[in-house]
């Protein structure tokens, strides 16, 4: 019996790798941010509202890539927490305007300070400037090398990758 041909194959494979430091991620973070009521769904809207400014629903519902009535479930559940607040268009009476509350911003910085704190519980063993080098490349894999659609979005003073002014982290 003959072995099959040798294939050059890379010495490492990410694969495997970047799913279970995602996995990792994401359940710590699902278990931080449970307390503050939030699921990640929830932190991505309040997260694109801050950056916005504001959105209507239905342009809210295409960035996230959700059905319109799936975004308005999303958006029941932080108006009853309080976190948005939907109001009519001032324009065009048959939109929406959601727009965070304060206690949304307050919760919203909550979370991410509890989810910088996962992050560096999981790459705790990576110094600054190896984070910034993994964030360079996981976010040139993301965009496709496209850059140029890319741009810097100020969010508090902590400049973080955006497209089309969705944050990448």
């Amino acid at each position: 019996m003959t072995s099959p041909p040798a294939v050059e194959q890379p010495v490492h494979r990410c694969g495997a790798l970047l799913e279970y430091l995602a996995r990792r991620l994401r359940l710590r973070s699902e278990s931080v941010l449970a307390p503050l009521g939030l699921r990640p769904r929830h932190l991505v809207a309040l997260t694109v509202l801050r950056a916005r400014g504001g959105s209507t629903q239905q342009a809210l519902a295409s960035t996230l890539e959700m059905d319109g009535t799936n975004v308005v479930g999303l958006l029941n559940d932080l108006e009853a927490e309080k976190l948005i607040e939907r109001r009519r268009s001032p324009e065009d009476r048959r939109r929406h305007i959601v727009e965070l509350t304060e206690a949304g911003v307050e919760r919203l910085a909550s979370a991410e300070c509890a989810l910088a704190a996962v992050e560096d519980e999981v790459l705790g063993a990576l110094g600054h400037d190896q984070r910034e080098t993994l964030y360079g490349l996981l976010q040139q894999v993301a965009t496709g090398g496209v850059e140029a659609a890319c741009v810097e979005a100020d969010t508090g003073g902590a400049g973080a990758a955006a497209c089309d002014g969705v944050p990448l982290c």
